[in-house]
């Protein structure tokens, strides 16, 4: 169906357009002959409606025969076909409206007359008609144009979310293959440890599966997740791990991409605390200024321990997520100071709506 006819809003509105183009060709039609405005009114604005029925059958020809392309110049030939098809339609119409008018209500044209007035229908039929096809093409490059770029977008979001799983299967095994090694260094000497790592590895992994799903997660989540993998390495680590937090409520309750700061936590220990004879402190630490988001993690760096040649998983997956995450405002830096290792990341402060409302009652 013809867009235009899909909706009385838009039917009415075709009625309209036409009938408007039926006062310049009663005027038109006056001046080549001498009668009064209403004779000249009844016949072309009534004929001039139906006519505009008739060039919407350009909607079709435009589809099956575009302009663009090696079949242009057929396309050219098609739609002057179509002008004379449609025009010599009205212009029989417009015969059998002229008798009837002058018959049943406005007799005195001669012959001569109404043979002129269907010439001028004639005549400007075609310009009519083409200037209707000249509609259809633009209104379809519009809709072509329109349609390409919801297919981008849609290529676009579907290259994100295909990024975005490769970044969580890439995270996943990183930190399993971490956690397999400290579980393995507890068999021998702690076998309760062991059992206890595992089994808080297993409830980590859940909650992991779940959060990893979602595009994004408060800071609360994540910081929950955080938690629980903290208490899957204070088994291997003991008091050799203290953890520090200053987390403010209003930072709680911001959106993150999921999965941000657990591989931040995890190369603090595995570079820091795992290298420090006497272990050392993890500080997280999370503000709300303004419209930012400003998240501190930092952990110690044993000065003569042996540089190690990891694969730079971990701040390589985040920097990445956060451009996935298409927060462009969002910066990671790393810096070490002294015996202090610091990661900082800057993020737009897009709170939960509800949350922030909870908070701050």
């Amino acid at each position: 169906m013809h867009p235009l006819l899909a909706r009385p809003a838009r039917l009415l509105l075709v009625v309209a357009i036409a009938a408007l183009f039926g006062v310049p060709l009663a005027w038109i039609l006056k001046l080549l002959g001498p009668r009064p405005w209403a004779a000249a009114l009844a016949f072309a604005v009534p004929l001039q409606i139906i006519s505009g029925f008739i060039v919407l059958s350009a909607w079709w020809v435009c589809r099956r025969h575009p302009i663009s392309g090696p079949g242009a110049w057929r396309a050219v030939a098609v739609q002057l076909g179509a002008a004379l098809q449609t025009t010599s339609i009205r212009t029989a119409l417009g015969t059998f409206w002229a008798l009837a008018l002058d018959r049943w209500l406005y007799a005195g044209l001669s012959r001569a007359d109404m043979y002129r007035d269907l010439f001028v229908m004639f005549v400007t039929g075609i310009p009519i008609y083409l200037l209707s096809a000249g509609g259809h093409y633009l209104f379809l490059a519009f809709e072509a144009s329109h349609e390409a770029e919801r297919r981008v977008l849609e290529t676009q979001v579907g290259a994100r979310e295909a990024e975005l799983r490769a970044l969580r299967a890439q995270l996943n095994p990183h930190f399993l293959f971490n956690s397999l090694n400290s579980i393995n260094a507890l068999v021998g000497s702690d076998p309760e440890g062991a059992r206890r790592m595992c089994e808080g590895l297993g409830d980590f992994l859940r909650r992991t599966l779940a959060l990893g799903a979602r595009d994004e997660v408060t800071l609360g989540e994540e910081l929950a997740l955080v938690e629980r993998y903290l208490g899957i390495e204070q088994v291997r680590f003991g008091d050799r791990l203290r953890v520090e937090r200053a987390v403010d409520p209003d930072a709680a309750v911001c959106r993150v991409p999921p999965l941000l700061l657990q591989p931040l936590v995890e190369n603090a220990i595995k570079h820091g605390i795992q290298d420090c004879v006497a272990g050392g402190v993890i500080r997280i630490e999370a503000k709300r200024a303004g419209g930012s988001l400003r998240l501190v993690v930092e952990n110690p760096v044993d000065p003569d321990a042996p540089a190690r040649r990891g694969e730079g998983v971990g701040l390589a997956n985040v920097q990445r997520r956060l451009e996935v995450f298409g927060a462009r405002e969002s910066q990671l830096s790393a810096s070490r100071e002294g015996d202090t290792f610091r990661v900082l990341l800057m993020l737009p402060a897009v709170a939960d709506g509800a949350l922030a409302e909870a908070s701050r009652g």
